[in-house]
């Protein structure tokens, strides 16, 4: 075993005593050098040094890389060091877990860990295995790990010290119920210590973004950062970029294997995207995504006022209970200005926020989501609400989808709107790749030239983020509720809306004329 800092020491422990201990103690777990020594590489090193050696103490620390570069083995050797090394004889009696999306992605810190522990005879003297429950326990120190899943719920009435958050990347949406369970749960530990240990997520609003792009933005000197990704200006099939999300490429991750990944992506567009994800670590979908994040992201400029512009909108309609979206547009400063109006049950909406992972409760509190009375969305409210938009401003017209147009129309003429003004001013319009595909294409080209102003709104960048295309035989597109991955109301209903609305008029640049 290695030199043990005593329960009595004194001083933080640091990145030479965690270093020294894994060196030491710990053994290759499994593959062709099963049993032997386990050398930390130099990235390796310098991730253990940049949690434990901050000046200002980790409270939480973010490892984003590639698959494949034994992330997972780096985890089960800190948990190691957490239950039997130097930061367990600092903090006995402590509680650790592992955490992650299911059953099996929970297994695989244990079943390393618990091998490393037969391996080496002084580790299973000191350490208890007991493979049914996922744990390992120390007597000797009071330590217990366990592995949990967020198939179980098991989660509350812990008081963790140390917790390893396994491919947190697999959360889509910015929430998981285990993740806040654990990590509210640390409230009674003076320096709790959480890492995260993960490939990237797909989108910005999932919660493995949102907690990088937090870290990145560096608002907190507790939490740290180690991200290997691949920019998106370089080449994906380059050696060199490909070295940049993989530390371990050409040591222990075989060069040959991920070479021949590239060229299979490369010779197969529909699996770049995985290929792009899993081995390139950038956030990408691995399906047919509409737009790319960073490209409408660039058009969040704040859209301005809605007065003396000309509108256009479009209304998805929703079933019961789920999100109905209006969307706003009119044309300003060589730019279409978006304005959205969200509308949810009022009854239940933290639950629904649980079930589709997203925080409708907070949008609600920013005012990003209206809600309606009840327990389904109510055509009254939304009537109501129409009618005092059309006597404020100048909506020319508002695209709709028949499907449930029916059971809104009522409620217009109950407002007070006349059968001739909803002739005049609602259009139906189809769901079918003849409507959708043109009305796609339009919007599809006003984010690539810039010419959109969607002003951040969080529910709309939802709906974009989750929309997912599909074609048909000639290629033209439309979005598929089916195919995407949660709700995309806004994204339907902002199509729409570029589908009714006049063209701007080309500008004319007349000293061009004149010269």
């Amino acid at each position: 075993m290695s030199r043990r800092k005593p329960a009595t020491s004194d001083g933080p422990i640091t990145a030479a005593d965690v270093i020294e201990f894994i060196e030491t103690v710990c053994l290759i777990p499994e593959g062709k050098l099963v049993g032997k020594p386990l050398v930390l590489q130099p990235f390796q090193k310098e991730i253990i040094e940049l949690i434990y050696d901050n000046p200002r103490g980790t409270r939480r620390a973010i490892i984003s890389v590639a698959r494949k570069n034994a992330k997972t083995c780096l985890a089960a050797c800190l948990l190691l060091a957490h239950l039997c090394g130097p930061p367990a004889h600092s903090r006995p009696n402590s509680q650790l877990f592992s955490a992650a999306q299911s059953r099996d992605q929970a297994a695989i810190i244990f079943n390393l860990a618990a091998k490393m522990v037969r391996l080496n005879p002084a580790l299973a003297k000191i350490v208890i295995i007991r493979e049914t429950a996922k744990e390992l326990i120390c007597p000797e120190l009071g330590t217990r790990y366990r592995a949990l899943s967020a198939e179980a719920s098991t989660a509350y009435g812990l008081s963790p010290s140390f917790i390893v958050h396994d491919e947190l990347g697999q959360v889509r949406g910015p929430r998981s119920p285990l993740y806040e369970a654990l990590e509210t749960a640390t409230g009674a530990q003076e320096n709790p210590l959480s890492i995260i240990i993960s490939t990237q997520s797909p989108t910005d609003s999932d919660l493995l973004s949102v907690l990088i792009d937090d870290a990145l933005a560096g608002h907190d000197p507790h939490t740290v950062i180690k991200l290997y990704t691949a920019p998106r200006e370089l080449d994906p099939f380059e050696e060199a970029t490909i070295g940049l999300a993989n530390p371990a490429f050409g040591t222990f991750l075989n060069p040959a294997e991920v070479l021949a990944m590239a060229a299979a992506a490369k010779r197969m567009p529909a699996r770049q995207a995985e290929y792009e994800n899993l081995i390139l670590n950038r956030r990408v979908e691995s399906s047919h995504a509409f737009i790319a994040p960073e490209v409408w992201k660039a058009c969040g400029d704040p859209p301005g006022a809605m007065d003396g512009l000309q509108l256009y909108g479009g209304l998805d309609l929703s079933m019961v209970s789920d999100l109905t979206a209006l969307v706003l547009i009119g044309w300003r400063e060589d730019k279409w200005r978006v304005w959205p109006t969200f509308w949810l049950p009022e009854e239940g909406l933290v639950e629904k926020g649980m079930a589709d992972r997203v925080p409708y409760d907070l949008w609600r509190s920013q005012r990003h989501l209206a809600v309606t009375p009840g327990k389904t969305v109510s055509y009254e409210f939304v009537a109501n609400h129409l009618r005092v938009l059309f006597a404020r401003y100048n909506i020319a017209k508002l695209a709709f989808d028949r499907w449930n147009m029916q059971h809104l129309q009522p409620w217009l003429f109950k407002a007070g709107m006349s059968e001739q003004f909803v002739k005049e001013h609602f259009v139906e319009f189809g769901q079918g790749y003849a409507s959708l595909s043109p009305a796609m294409r339009d919007l599809e080209q006003a984010i690539l030239d810039g010419k959109l102003a969607h002003g951040d709104h969080p529910v709309l960048n939802f709906c974009l983020n989750n929309t997912v295309v599909v074609l048909d035989d000639a290629g033209n597109r439309k979005p598929s509720k089916k195919k995407s991955t949660g709700r995309i109301d806004g994204t339907v209903a902002l199509i729409m809306a570029l589908g009714v609305a006049a063209k701007p008029a080309p500008q004319i640049d007349v000293r061009s004329l004149i010269g």
